[in-house]
């Protein structure tokens, strides 16, 4: 299944485990994401479903890997002949996200799979303690 969405002003063709940049929007590393904003969806039965503007009840879940800046791009102006010259520079702020879900006729995502607990009788495994720095000795 895939699903085009809108985001940053762009167009994506997304599918599940799809990476990729967008421009940056808010929230940590790890943080999961909802865009609303489904303008088509496709690969499932029968014929695309294609929104007028969007698709109704459609929601694609991804995952916030990391912040970061994209490469540098030079604008550089030039009139001939008239000592006019400027030269600027600009790096974009990106979010890479990798989708986890296409949610399609307001589906509930997917719950996440719990942790292994340890078996009973088996003592958890214990937490790692701060140390206190030793004291410095005066010299008298």
């Amino acid at each position: 299944m895939y699903a085009v969405i809108r985001t940053g002003g762009k167009q994506y063709r997304v599918a599940p485990k799809d990476v990729l940049d967008i421009e940056r929007i808010s929230g940590e590393a790890g943080a999961k994401i909802e865009f609303a904003d489904v303008l088509l969806l496709g690969g499932g039965d029968g014929e695309p479903q294609i929104g007028a503007p969007l698709v109704s009840g459609a929601k694609v879940t991804a995952e916030v890997v990391e912040h970061h800046r994209g490469e540098k791009i030079i604008i550089f102006k030039k009139k001939r002949r008239q000592n006019y010259r400027r030269k600027k520079g600009h790096r974009q702020e990106l979010t890479t996200v990798r989708i986890t879900e296409i949610l399609a006729d307001g589906q509930k995502p997917a719950k996440k799979e719990a942790k292994a607990k340890p078996a009973e009788g088996e003592a958890p495994a214990p937490k790692p303690r701060a140390r206190k720095p030793k004291a410095e000795e005066t010299a008298e």
